[in-house]
């Protein structure tokens, strides 16, 4: 063997000496203490997100470079990769940009190298048009490598602008995993899809200790930031999750109704199965003849969907409203649907937040909309007022307005007032299809209250107020039904519920994504909030 050949064997083996050592092979307590605490390693999670084979690293060999005096010694073994995983690799085949932080590395914090590498995935992420997904299990930026004017100020700030840039381009997932204050909550705010994993994973913008240093309150973590209060009270994460590889077939799920970036179609798929036959039957079912009462709007959407395509997001949070991708025969659709059991799936501010981003999520990625309507109107009172429920109401209409995408309504029982526009109901929206139940009763507000109010003097002067009511009550019923409403084309028709998936299919097959309007002359119409 000639001496070059051998030198080149030496150097080969050193790096891979090196490899080895910031891999798990190379750290066993390492692995051991991650699995003590319940979680896949960093590596094990991107092994079991991306297909086999497929994870190509970027920056393994990634080491500190600390600026302030007492960690200027920082070596690789200190802090292997930096302590952050970054890569390209498929996930079902389509390629997709990966980050996870290491939480046996420093806590799982991110030092000015990982920061870099983090950077430079992104980077790729935007060149090449793919989805980007975040798995964060660490205590944000490093502390020691932080208080330095001179590298924070230059650039340790700048991913918000990769962020921004990112948005509506390419689909985001941030994945809370175990720790997640500060950075990892921050980040995650700008992204599409945030689960979290119950039991070992929090966030919010500062942990307990600085809490009770700042406010003087003393909150455990899971009170603080906590699965339950993250998905159920704020809203802040989409879903909660049982543990990390049920997190991360979430994502995988999430990610398969969407396109590698916005210039891309939704993958369709083959393997599609209607709705089971009594599903579809039930529908004609489903809504009780009394209106006060509620009944079951996933019976609705799993009766007009392709058989087991719904994927709910924020399940827990503003459940007045349902949101949620699906499919009709093979294509991706977004569905958002008040859900008359809970709040009687009246318009407010949580609602609203949540439907508006669900709206928007779908026409950046070329989704139809199918909007579902049984509306009350938008929750009146002082506490809702304070909450500013107008400017907060007027997201979901604004939303599905500026859409480009396919919009189709069915309005299967209340429309009423503005709750009725909200959801993009008869000529508010400019639909490509907009159809009514027999059920259907759309109006300015609720009949009952309409009457008391606009009528409370004729019928305190009535001998019999009662039956004077409910005459008033049974004539206006008669004008707000789905006949009339179609008499005047402000429907495009009146639909049996079994005949709904057929019209909604029929309509996407004919409908297509419209471009923006080059008038009136404007950079872009203003968000209400």
């Amino acid at each position: 063997m000639k001496r070059e050949d051998r030198e080149m064997d030496r150097l080969v083996e050193r790096v891979r000496e090196a490899k080895k050592a910031v891999g798990d092979e190379g750290r066993p307590e390492a692995v051991e203490y991650q699995h003590d605490l319940g979680k896949l390693t960093a590596r094990e999670r991107v092994d079991y997100l991306c297909d086999a084979g497929s994870f190509e690293e970027v920056g393994r060999l990634g080491a500190p470079h600390p600026t302030t005096p007492e960690v200027y010694d920082w070596e690789r073994e200190d802090a292997p990769a930096d302590g952050i995983i970054t890569g390209i690799g498929d996930v079902d085949g389509r390629p997709v940009a990966v980050m996870a932080t290491d939480f046996t590395v420093k806590g799982g914090s991110i030092g000015h190298t990982g920061g870099q590498k983090m950077a430079r995935v992104a980077d790729l992420a935007i060149e090449r048009g793919l989805p980007f997904v975040m798995l964060h299990d660490g205590g944000g930026h490093r502390i020691q490598e932080g208080l330095d004017a001179g590298p924070f100020a230059s650039g340790d700030g700048g991913f918000a602008n990769t962020q921004e840039t990112m948005s509506g381009w390419v689909p985001t997932v941030a994945a809370i995993m175990g720790p997640g204050f500060a950075a990892g909550t921050n980040f995650a705010a700008y992204c599409d899809f945030v689960p979290i994993v119950e039991g070992t994973a929090t966030m919010g913008v500062a942990g307990p200790a600085l809490v009770d240093a700042a406010l003087g309150v003393d909150l455990s973590k899971e009170e603080l930031g906590g699965a339950d209060f993250q998905t159920a009270e704020t809203g802040m994460a989409d879903l909660a999750c049982e543990d990390d590889e049920a997190c991360l077939d979430a994502i995988k799920r999430y990610l398969s109704y969407l396109p590698g970036n916005a210039q891309e179609d939704p993958p369709a798929t083959d393997g599609w199965e209607p709705p089971a036959t009594e599903r579809t039957e039930r529908l004609a079912e489903v809504i009780p003849a009394d209106t006060s009462k509620g009944f079951d709007v996933y019976e609705v959407i799993e009766g007009i969907v392709d058989r087991d395509a719904f994927f709910e997001k924020k399940p827990r949070y503003a459940r007045n409203v349902v949101t949620g991708f699906a499919r009709l025969e093979g294509r991706p659709v977004g569905v958002i649907a008040n859900n008359p059991r809970i709040k009687a799936g009246t318009v407010d501010t949580g609602m609203s937040d949540k439907a508006a981003h669900f709206a928007s999520i779908c026409d950046a990625f070329g989704l139809p909309i199918v909007t579902l309507v049984d509306v009350p109107g938008v929750l009146p009172g002082p506490d809702s007022e304070r909450e500013g429920v107008a400017r907060h109401a007027a997201k979901l209409p604004f939303e599905l307005n500026r859409a480009t995408v396919p919009r189709l309504n069915v309005v299967l029982r209340r429309g009423y007032g503005f709750g009725y526009v909200a959801m993009g109901g008869g000529r508010s929206t400019d639909n490509d299809l907009t159809v009514v139940w027999p059920s259907a009763e759309i109006a300015a507000m609720g009949i009952e209250g309409a009457v008391d109010i606009a009528y409370r003097r004729e019928l305190e002067a009535a001998d019999d107020p009662e039956a004077r009511r409910r005459e008033l009550i049974e004539e206006f019923t008669e004008r707000t039904n789905a006949v009339r409403a179609a008499e005047r084309l402000g429907v495009d028709a009146v639909v049996e519920p079994g005949e709904t998936r057929d019209r909604l299919v029929t309509a996407l097959e004919r409908s297509r994504d419209r471009s923006g309007d080059d008038w009136p002359p404007k950079k872009h119409s203003i968000n209400p909030v």
